[in-house]
């Protein structure tokens, strides 16, 4: 490559090809490492082998026969086992006929074959290998050191010193086994000697030919997860997209913390704000939302056209699940009818749209954009056209709001921080004029400002000021001939302690502010009297901005991601509420249409699904990160990312029990269908069980799991109450009998045919096809199957929720894909009905309420809602 071709450094793109085969040879060494380290446990077994068969090569010790091989005839393919990286299994076992997720039935005969499985009553524990020639394998596994060593399972606290050369050798073959897999290694080449067609032949799946279980691959890592003995044809298993389907109902929350101008009233009457990429037309009269999803990433701002119908909307630059980037776009669009009328700005904004202004003098037939650039580049459109008039860079600093004079479209002006510039709109130049502070303090932010009844300019800045800025004459002598009239400051008002963060003009020339510090709202009048004012709850926060409804209510946005309705003399109330920090814990309730969430807020949330409002909201001591119900509906348990964790009555919302469980976060909590027992997954690889009693209102540490090698991330109960599936962060899945003192149980096999109570972990036979090709291993953070275990609810990390048909259980399976979520979703949940899904975004804050709707587009029986007061039932509509 020639010097400075394509701008970029040949030495730096020799040195980055040097780094990555260095990186391929460790992998080829690793997986040579583990190649031979197989061979020589073998080598080392074979002997032993013999030497524990009793006379007469063990008669009577094997039940099935295996024939003799005749002259001629290829020897017995040897099998090794396969390492899962703690663990090592045997990949062909016994399977049997029956049903999907159902206890295996009577033995069939075996068909004749050189290699034969254990029988399903093998100890668990035991592993077995089979040598060239055909011999019986003994019952029990040989007492020999380096294989105890290899069936260990602990976590690292607990690990003998021993051991350890050996475990870090295992995980570091471990993580090539997909390179094994790719380069057709001895392993592989005796084991599977070919792939089954379809999209199991890829990198991420392989099918064992004998039937017995199926291997994927996350990071290199493989998985191996064994197929129910109902599922005699796996390969005749096809992957269709579910006949159930999503309709989003309601969107809990609203973006307060950063916004600025995004609560408009339109002309029929409903509110129009925004939360992740989703757009809300609230009706309060009828208590319905609407929503604008057309948006690919999060929305950051938006103007109302004169028309009070049409809309326009700016989003933030974003990525799409393979990393490309995304356009940040402006959509203008029609709020009776939602249909898309324009898209400004293809190439031409950079990171995102910051403020958004449609003129006024000329019946909004311009649209004014500033983005988010390091110049704050500002462009002039006829959007109806989609053509641009203008553009120009307008400051390096920070803008915050823009706006067209009212009278005047060829005014524009700007402000933000340490600054407000006035603006001159002719053809296609843009100039502009510095507001001058003179004598007065130049503030640090000029945060908004609205126009006057008499023209004037009014602007709220970070010193808590109101500075009016009057029209004055142009210098001739200075600007030239034909310069028009500029601004000066006339008067300064004093109006709140800290900064002023909203203006709002009503219809009867008065002015109200409202501040950030103080939390208060003030009316004042044209001359800009104090004439009232009133102070919101600091549960709320500051005013964020204002906007005058129908017959003057008053309707106010604030910091805390809230919307108040109400005056200044009858005081204010929440018609939305939401969180205002990354959101995790997520639980329904196991009788009515309500749900719980927490997150890194503290804030612990119990909304009500059938009447779409907050029941109540507590402050916690530390960050939520998850939460279930009792199956009773009376106590709810939420963990905390301290180690503690707390149960809660829901009618009372006292604490009636709580502990603590070492000292790292806690990820999942999960009663027993019969709220006998209570099991919590830490991030210290452990799961710890407790004894329920007394009304779940009292909790006795029953023992503690202990195998995994990495921190949990999900678990489930079987139907029966005695045993617990469990993922962790190195992507195993291990089995306890929780019945049987928490004892792992180590042969996982034996575990295929069992039934669970629910199936939130999303690593599993049943839902493996859900992970789309290619994926870190970290792409899915939730799941949950359906109480009907019809479907199953899927949320990414690429702010999509998916459902698929259940079980999922063929790579690439096709899917139902819904978006609206700005950030990684990171909890899904149904409703006890299956009537809604409750899905969370994580930094967006955002809850969406979605319908689910049957093959046939009928919506589901109606749900019972939440009385704040008792836990009765109430009959009431599934939502408008």
């Amino acid at each position: 490559m020639e010097p400075g071709a394509g701008g970029e450094d040949p030495l730096a793109g020799l040195e980055q090809r040097l780094r990555r085969q260095e990186q391929e040879l460790e992998l080829v060494k690793a997986a040579l490492a583990d190649a031979l380290r197989r061979l020589g446990l073998h080598d080392r077994q074979i002997p032993r082998l013999a030497h524990s068969l009793p006379p007469e090569n063990g008669a009577g010790l094997d039940p099935w026969p295996h024939p003799t091989p005749g002259p001629g005839s290829p020897p017995a393919p040897r099998s090794p086992p396969v390492s899962t990286g703690t663990q090592t299994e045997e990949s062909a076992l016994q399977g049997e006929a029956g049903g999907w997720a159902t206890p295996p039935g009577p033995p069939r005969s075996p068909p004749p074959s050189p290699e034969e499985p254990p029988q399903p009553g093998t100890p668990s524990g035991g592993s077995s290998s089979s040598s060239a020639a055909p011999s019986p394998v003994p019952t029990a596994p040989p007492p020999a050191p380096p294989h105890k060593e290899l069936l260990q399972r602990s976590s690292s606290s607990d690990k003998p010193d021993k051991a350890k050369p050996r475990q870090r050798l295992s995980k570091k073959a471990a993580s090539t086994a997909n390179l094994l897999a790719r380069c057709g290694s001895l392993e592989n080449r005796v084991k599977d000697p070919t792939l089954s067609p379809g999209p199991l032949g890829s990198r991420r799946g392989n099918y064992n030919l004998e039937g017995r279980s199926i291997k994927m691959f996350l990071r290199g890592r493989p998985i191996t997860m064994y197929i129910p003995s109902g599922v005699p044809h796996y390969e005749g298993l096809r992957a269709e997209l579910p006949p159930e389907r999503l309709q989003l109902e309601w969107v809990y929350g609203y973006r307060g913390r950063d916004g600025r101008s995004n609560l408009h009233v339109l002309g029929s009457g409903e509110l129009v704000y925004f939360v992740a990429c989703a757009v809300v037309l609230l009706d309060l009269s009828v208590r319905r939302q609407r929503h604008y999803l057309r948006h690919t990433d999060c929305v950051r701002c938006l103007a109302v056209h004169p028309d009070r119908v049409r809309v326009a909307t700016g989003q933030a630059a974003g990525v799409d699940k393979d990393g490309k980037p995304l356009q940040p776009l402006v959509h203008i669009w029609d709020s009776s009818s939602l249909l898309l009328l324009q898209q400004l700005g293809s190439g031409s904004f950079e990171r995102g749209v910051g403020s958004l202004a449609f003129s006024i003098a000329e019946q909004g037939t311009f649209l004014c954009v500033v983005d988010d650039s390091n110049e704050h580049m500002m462009s002039v459109w006829d959007w109806a056209r989609g053509t641009k008039q203008a553009e120009i860079k307008s400051t390096n600093e920070s803008v915050l709001t823009v706006e067209f004079d009212p009278r005047d479209s060829s005014r524009i002006i700007t402000g933000g921080k340490s600054h407000v510039y006035f603006w001159t709109w002719s053809g296609a130049s843009l100039s502009k004029k510095q507001g001058i502070f003179g004598k007065y303090k130049k503030p640090k932010f000029i945060q908004c400002f609205v126009f006057d009844a008499g023209g004037d300019v009014l602007t709220g800045d970070s010193e808590g000021n109101i500075l009016t800025w009057t029209r004055a004459a142009a210098d001739v002598r200075t600007l030239g001939r034909g310069a028009k009239e500029t601004y000066q400051i006339g008067r300064q008002t004093h109006a709140h302690e800290g900064s002023v963060f909203a203006l709002c003009l009503r219809r009867d020339g008065s002015v109200l502010s409202g501040g950030g510090k103080d939390r208060r709202l003030v009316h004042w009048s044209p001359e800009l009297s104090l004439l009232q004012e009133a102070e919101l709850s600091e549960r709320f926060g500051a005013v964020r901005t204002i906007a005058e409804g129908a017959g003057g209510e008053l309707l106010v946005g604030t910091t805390r991601n809230a919307v108040l309705r109400g005056g200044l003399a009858q005081g204010f109330v929440p018609i939305v509420q939401g969180h205002t920090d990354e959101l995790w814990g997520l639980a329904t309730h196991p009788r009515l249409c309500v749900f719980l969430t927490c997150g890194h807020d503290r804030q612990l949330c119990l909304w009500d699904g059938a009447a779409h409002s907050l029941a109540w909201s507590l402050l916690l001591e530390d960050t939520g990160l998850c939460a279930d119900f009792h199956p009773s509906g009376q106590v709810a348990a939420v963990g905390l990312n301290t180690g503690r964790w707390l149960v809660l009555d829901t009618e009372t919302q006292q604490v009636v029990a709580s502990g603590s469980d070492g000292n790292e976060q806690l990820s999942v909590m999960r009663y027993s269908p019969d709220g006998e027992f209570l099991a919590i997954g830490s991030h210290d690889n452990f799961i710890y069980i407790y004894s329920v009693g007394d009304g779940a209102r009292k909790y006795s540490r029953l023992g503690r799991c202990t195998g995994h090698s990495s921190f949990i991330t999900h678990l489930d109960w079987s139907k029966d109450g005695k045993f617990i599936m469990s993922n962790s962060g190195d992507y195993e899945i291990l089995y306890w009998d929780v019945a049987g003192s928490c004892k792992l149980l180590r042969n996982r096999f034996e575990s295929r045919d069992r039934e669970w109570a629910t199936y939130t972990c999303v690593l599993g036979f049943h839902v493996f096809g859900v992970w789309p090709d290619g994926s870190d291993g970290t792409d899915i953070n939730s799941l949950c199957r359906s109480h009907s275990e019809r479907v199953v609810a899927v949320a990414d990390d690429f702010c999509k929720v998916h459902l698929f048909q259940y079980p999922c259980s063929r790579a690439k399976a096709p899917s139902h894909m819904y978006g609206g979520h700005g950030s990684h979703v990171t909890n899904v949940r149904f409703t006890h009905d299956d009537g809604h899904l409750v899905s969370l975004g994580g930094k967006d804050t955002s809850i969406f309420q979605w319908r689910v709707l049957s093959g046939g587009g009928a919506v589901p029986p109606r749900s019972r809602s939440f009385s704040s007061t008792s836990l009765s039932f109430q009959e009431a509509g599934g939502g408008p």
